[in-house]
């Protein structure tokens, strides 16, 4: 997933009221002020938007927005190696169709339609819908991940998430009519090896994946690199039950 406008540099001076911040602007058109942007992201950023981080951020064309800015990535400097790590939740659905088509998911490789967003379960929408060639669906559930607090191990939630229990439910559901379901965990954090559910955070989303699992929901995890220029789909990553 290439970003379609350059990203300008930045520091966070302050994250708040979840979807806004406020960054000073290294470069850019309006390099040296400070403005306050949109902050794409529900969670609690566990880890993240410290004031003071290097933030990157992309800038709208569209004339009417009330916020032109929109902020997109954080270096980090540990858990680990300093890395990128990417923080809008809007892009994993993309990313996950990205390594779906490119065959990066081995086991959902075979289908021969991919739909997006279709209505299922109790008022939601899938994420994504694989057709089979015989008429077979897969539902696939997508969760954006970027919480790390040991170097090498990600985690989902990083905050209490009833929507997410919600929807394991709802793939249970799929999966006890007889249908294919998947929760599929996108990292937009790198260089991990394993992801697992935080169950210190959310006990109830730890006990509604294992409910699902034994359901017959599988879950997989998607590994992507981080640049300034692209989050790109990179491989599988190992998920840990308790």
């Amino acid at each position: 997933m290439q970003f379609p406008t350059p990203l300008f540099e930045g520091e966070l001076v302050r994250r708040f009221k979840r979807f806004l911040a406020d960054v000073t602007l290294r470069d850019g058109p309006d390099a040296g002020s400070t403005l306050t942007i949109h902050c794409p992201n529900p969670g609690s950023m566990m880890g993240l938007a410290r004031p003071g981080a290097r933030v990157f951020v992309s800038k709208s064309n569209n004339p009417n927005r009330k916020l032109a800015y929109t902020y997109e990535l954080e270096e980090v400097v540990g858990p680990g190696p300093s890395c990128l790590v990417g923080i809008n939740t809007s892009h994993p659905n993309k990313l996950a169709e990205e390594a779906i088509r490119a065959g990066l998911l081995p086991t959902l490789k075979t289908f021969g339609e991919l739909k997006r967003e279709q209505r299922y379960g109790e008022r939601s929408r899938i994420d994504i819908l694989l057709v089979g060639d015989g008429g077979a669906l897969t539902y696939v559930e997508v969760k954006n991940v970027h919480l790390m607090r040991r170097a090498g191990h990600l985690e989902f939630p990083d905050s209490v998430t009833s929507r997410g229990a919600k929807h394991l439910r709802e793939l249970a559901a799929m999966a006890t009519q007889g249908h294919r379901a998947v929760m599929l965990f996108v990292a937009q954090w790198p260089g991990a090896q394993t992801l697992s559910v935080a169950g210190d955070i959310d006990p109830v989303y730890q006990a509604a994946i294992a409910e699902a699992q034994k359901a017959g929901v599988e879950v997989l995890a998607l590994d992507c690199t981080v640049s300034r220029d692209a989050i790109t789909p990179s491989g599988g990553l190992r998920f840990l039950t308790d």
